[in-house]
């Protein structure tokens, strides 16, 4: 890890009646030529969560949790420097941590369910995307001993392919990130709501050429292809921002 310009290392306790202390542990690695601002909902209790280019933190997330992952970009204090805003990803804290709140689109969503060291988890592009990510779990087996646990990602960055009814712009009126059809475009349709549920939620043509570019994540909200990987025993995950 020569290349790194930071290695850390943050242990968190999480409060559940008792102090108990997880082991589960996550390594964050900005690959990105740019710092990202790792948010949460819930909470997982992270103090400090600018990454900086070429960061590799060890963090030691929470054991029982249920939520999302994503990162907000070109982060910074207003000229009343009280408001801290984000491009993408922003979730009006108003403030560098971010904890909870949900984010505005678009985001690349990292999903995550955590229980005793088995782990669900799946890359979204069901809000948009706005940073390519990997999740890679070190070791461990699918449950129900079926194989190792994949690989999943979204890798490809979507600015010279976004179609123009779903790019998201700054206030320079720049490309930042890439919204869902349902974000967007508020059809129902592509949102699967509506009489657009259960067996009526299919791919569309935005949700198709997403797949195309990024096949091991999930697309659109009937999309089980892949489909949600549950491991177990893994001792580690690689959660990487910007891959190689």
């Amino acid at each position: 890890m020569g290349s790194k310009a930071i290695f850390s290392l943050v242990l968190i306790l999480v409060i559940s009646g008792n102090f108990v202390q997880s082991d589960l542990t996550f390594n964050f690695d900005n690959e990105c030529s740019f710092s990202v601002w790792l948010s949460a909902s819930p909470s997982i209790g992270d103090g400090d969560p600018e990454r900086g280019p070429g960061t590799l933190e060890i963090f030691s997330m929470p054991d029982p949790w249920t939520g999302s992952l994503w990162l907000r970009t070109k982060c910074s204090y207003d000229a009343s420097q009280v408001n801290f805003t984000c491009e993408t990803g922003d979730c009006g804290s108003g403030s560098v941590d971010c904890q909870s709140p949900p984010p505005k689109p678009p985001v690349t969503l990292l999903n995550f369910d955590i229980n005793q060291n088995v782990v669900s988890y799946e890359v979204s592009l069901n809000h948009g995307f706005n940073v390519p990510v990997r999740i890679q779990p070190i070791g461990g087996t699918l449950a129900g001993g079926s194989g190792v646990c994949p690989v999943v990602d979204c890798i490809k960055d979507m600015g010279d392919v976004c179609p123009p009814s779903l790019v998201a712009i700054n206030k320079n009126r720049a490309y930042v990130g890439c919204n869902s059809p349902c974000d967007a475009l508020k059809d129902p349709k592509y949102c699967c709501t509506g009489s657009f549920t259960g067996q009526a939620c299919q791919p569309n043509d935005f949700s198709k050429r997403f797949k195309e570019l990024c096949p091991l994540a999930d697309t659109y909200p009937g999309d089980n292809d892949p489909p949600i990987y549950k491991c177990s025993g893994a001792s580690a995950y690689n959660v990487t921002f910007c891959p190689l």
